[in-house]
């Protein structure tokens, strides 16, 4: 019984350890649809990278402690950080703007939330 309650609270940890992460990813493409580079490391310029840092580090952080927990749960990785990650970069030459980008993922995470 006792792991049974431990890996409920676990999984429930789990279940706000992913709301959290999906808050401070959508806080952050706001700030991107508003306008502020650098989420997206699109120019590669120190400055915007710099800025953009301690937000890349800490949603690095949460989807490391999210994927631990859904490795103890047996569960399926959590592949939304890693989306994220896989778009951030040099762009190529007809892709869209950051704003644009950010604008996009909202949409997308505002659908899968529906």
């Amino acid at each position: 019984m006792a792991r049974a309650d431990r890996l409920e609270r676990l999984d429930k940890r789990r279940s706000e350890m992913e709301a959290d992460y999906l808050e401070a990813l959508i806080a952050a493409l706001e700030v991107t649809a508003a306008g502020k580079w650098g989420l997206f490391d699109h120019n590669a310029d120190k400055i915007m990278r710099a800025a953009a840092a301690p937000v890349i580090a800490a949603l690095s952080g949460m989807a490391d402690e999210i994927a631990e927990a859904r490795e103890q749960l047996f569960m399926e990785p959590f592949t939304l950080h890693d989306e994220f990650m896989a778009s951030r970069g040099k762009p190529p030459a007809n892709a869209v703007g950051e704003p644009k980008q950010a604008r996009a993922w909202l949409e997308r995470l505002r659908s899968d939330r529906s």
